[in-house]
């Protein structure tokens, strides 16, 4: 009979081995275990391409495969302790792709506290654990144990007693009747705006060898929201400085937390944190290595806390200073729930810091009037129309004049500009409003990049430090040369009042 071509191009990709149940990927040159028990054909990627490091993992994986079937068939004759359905379980466990590494680590504590706080589990056989026994050990289980931990564990302790159910080895699970506690939210107590600076001050002259590591690693989490082992992963060259952005992308095997890559925007306060320790290194230094130099820092901050008299916090609580910051500042939750890597829409957003959104409507609602004069304002006289009329005339014709004089200065009619950049930067360097008031908001947005509030508009010089720290300085020198000029105009009225 003739081989199909698959079946020749199969045996050419698997190398025969001298071991027996040993057999080589010809393409990636890695080993894999192949044994058949008890009728089935298993395969298990042994993760070496060293032919010695193979056979030691072959061993180990064998005496595990033989157990396990052993358990199984002991099962099936209706005996199986809870020891033997911990090790399936484990075996599940190695063998779940959707699981990240530290998932299982944290499954894998929850089974030694349980086996710990239960005594004599491991023995006993699955028929002969009770509901009243689960509900003995779970109320003095609860006491020692914060509540998420207290849920996980008994969800474990359920997963387990289920492979003894889909083994045949008993009926029924009676961990199913335990009832989960709930886990109440966590108040947060973050630094104040004034507490902040002073506090990486602290961390930063601690006077240890990487105390500047630390303070870099503190306003980093702070300015970015991203999460500690997030942070560490961060390179030069995901620190994109022209569209002023960072890409977030997590372990190199298995990514960020809900295993997708992001990208969140460079504020100002981590645009100067960025250049600053941009130009401290050579560019090859910036770009393949790490961009803080610490991975953890948790007692420089708690020694940081106990001199200034703040109340201690985490790691993962400048993720939630980050958060609470951009709320303040106007930013909506949706956005900052994108920004922090949420897939939910924004709903834990929302739970978390739903009371930061209150606050803003609360105050935002006292500016709203359906009468005509707002409370506490006495009205001036009225004066006859005509007088009105005649006053109002007056105004426009000598506004007019006094912007048509503005005009002349310029040899480049930048407020007619469709550069948004332009006409920002022109205005902002302009006593005299020579765009109204609407579209001056409008094109800030698009040259900042966020939302600009009407009274940001009074600290003009604000606006100029924050838009020069967003933009290159080279877009900076071509404004300046573009539209500089010197100007002798008159003051014009506040930006609210302008048409």
């Amino acid at each position: 009979m003739k081989r199909s071509k698959t079946e020749s191009k199969q045996e050419a990709q698997w190398q025969t081995t001298p071991v027996a149940n040993l057999v080589r990927n010809t393409a990636s040159g890695n080993y894999y275990a192949r044994v058949r028990l008890k009728g089935k054909l298993i395969w298990k990627s042994l993760k070496t391409d060293r032919l010695a490091v193979a056979k030691l993992r072959l061993g180990d994986f064998l005496k595990g495969e033989n157990h396990r079937a052993e358990i199984v068939q002991s099962a099936a004759r209706g005996k199986m302790t809870f020891g033997d359905a911990v090790v399936l379980y484990k075996q599940r466990l190695d063998n779940a792709q959707h699981l990240k590494p530290r998932a299982k680590e944290y499954r894998q504590s929850t089974i030694d506290a349980l086996l710990k706080t239960w005594t004599g589990l491991k023995d006993t056989d699955v028929r002969n654990i009770t509901a009243t026994e689960c509900s003995q050990w779970a109320a003095g289980f609860g006491k020692k144990y914060c509540p998420s931990f207290f849920n996980n564990t008994v969800g474990t302790l359920r997963q387990i007693l289920k492979i003894a159910l889909d083994a045949g080895a008993r009926y029924g699970n009676p961990a199913n009747e335990l009832k989960k506690v709930r886990v109440r939210q966590k108040i947060l107590k973050l630094p104040e705006h004034d507490q902040f600076p002073a506090l990486v001050q602290k961390v930063r002259t601690a006077g240890s060898r990487f105390s500047k590591d630390c303070g870099d690693l503190v306003e980093f989490l702070a300015y970015s929201g991203a999460r500690k082992s997030e942070a560490a992963r961060v390179l030069g060259s995901d620190c994109d400085f022209a569209n002023g952005r960072i890409t977030i992308k997590g372990d190199p095997d298995t990514g960020t937390k809900n295993w997708e890559i992001r990208v969140i925007p460079v504020i100002p306060d981590m645009r100067r944190l960025l250049e600053r320790i941009h130009s401290e290194k050579d560019e090859a230094q910036w770009l393949n290595n790490p961009v803080v130099g610490v991975r953890e820092c948790q007692k420089a901050i708690d020694s940081a806390c106990k001199k200034l008299g703040i109340t201690r916090f985490t790691h993962h609580d400048l993720r939630h200073l980050f958060a609470t910051r951009c709320i303040e500042s106007g930013v909506d939750i949706p956005t900052v729930s994108r920004w922090l890597g949420h897939s939910d829409g924004g709903a834990l957003a929302m739970k978390t810091y739903g009371h930061l959104r209150d606050q803003h409507s609360t105050t935002m609602a006292q500016k709203v009037h359906f009468t005509e004069t707002a409370p506490n304002v006495v009205p001036l006289p009225v004066a006859d129309e005509a007088v009105q009329a005649s006053l109002a005339n007056a105004s426009n014709e000598a506004e007019k004049k006094s912007v048509g004089q503005v005009k002349a200065k310029y040899g480049y009619a930048w407020w007619a500009s469709r550069n948004p950049t332009e006409v920002f930067w022109g205005q902002l360097n302009e006593v005299t409003w020579l765009i109204p008031a609407e579209r001056f908001l409008r094109i800030a947005k698009e040259a900042m990049g966020r939302e600009v509030f009407p009274h940001e508009a009074e600290d003009r010089q604000a606006l100029i430090e924050e838009f020069v720290a967003l933009v290159p300085e080279a877009t900076i020198a071509t404004l300046r040369a573009k539209l500089d000029v010197s100007r002798n105009a008159p003051t014009a009225p506040p930006l609210a009042k302008t048409a």
